[in-house]
């Protein structure tokens, strides 16, 4: 019996070590998760606090409502936390971020190919990661860059700017600086967005 007790909690450790998520197109989502935007990452998984939905979606940039010229230009991108509680998706957490009132290049949008969801600290809750941009300007300055974490409703981020090269041998931007909670947060989750930002730093045309 205590051998059978063993290779239960040992195959219950295994599975919540490694998250597995099920990519979700936009007819599998249930109609009672509302989301702005057009998806650009939904997927669903299992951990420790049960069987769980995200979704990142971004508006691409439309006329600003601030303005009747049609010169300025708003954008807007959401991620979104559904957990299925009694039955019911009821939302954990969402973020917001935007860039307004531009009237040249304008940037909300995530970074392509940056989503993932981890169990760094296997210990059977999910870390959901986000990286994103925002910014407006006419040049080749940098935009603001951020790598969000979530493990539950616990958040942590990693807020800076892009690397842009601005002359022959010159660039500007590149730092970054970790929240009090990220600094607190175990050594791996700021070793793994340490490397989501160099590998990112620097915008890919």
């Amino acid at each position: 019996m205590k051998h059978i007790l063993f290779i239960i909690l040992l195959c219950s450790f295994s599975c919540f070590a490694q998250i597995k998520i099920t990519p979700l197109d936009k007819a599998a989502i249930p109609k009672s998760i509302t989301y702005t935007g057009t998806i650009v990452n939904a997927v669903k998984y299992t951990d420790s606090f049960g069987e769980t939905i995200v979704i990142t979606s971004q508006t691409g940039e439309y006329p600003s409502k601030t303005e009747t010229d049609g010169s300025y230009r708003d954008a807007e991108l959401f991620a979104y936390c559904y957990i299925l509680q009694d039955g019911n998706w009821t939302q954990q957490w969402k973020v917001y971020d935007f860039t307004t009132e531009c009237p040249v290049d304008i940037e909300a949008n995530f970074v392509k190919n940056t989503f993932a969801v981890t169990d760094l600290d296997k210990n059977g809750k999910a870390e959901v990661w986000l990286t994103y941009i925002t910014g407006c300007h006419g040049d080749p300055s940098p935009s603001t860059m951020k790598v969000i974490l979530y493990e539950g409703t616990k958040k942590y981020a990693m807020r800076g700017s892009n690397k842009m090269r601005v002359g022959e041998t010159e660039y500007e931007g590149g730092q970054y600086t970790f929240d009090e909670a990220l600094k607190q947060a175990p050594k791996v989750f700021r070793d793994y967005a340490t490397t989501l930002w160099n590998k990112n730093i620097t915008p890919k045309f």
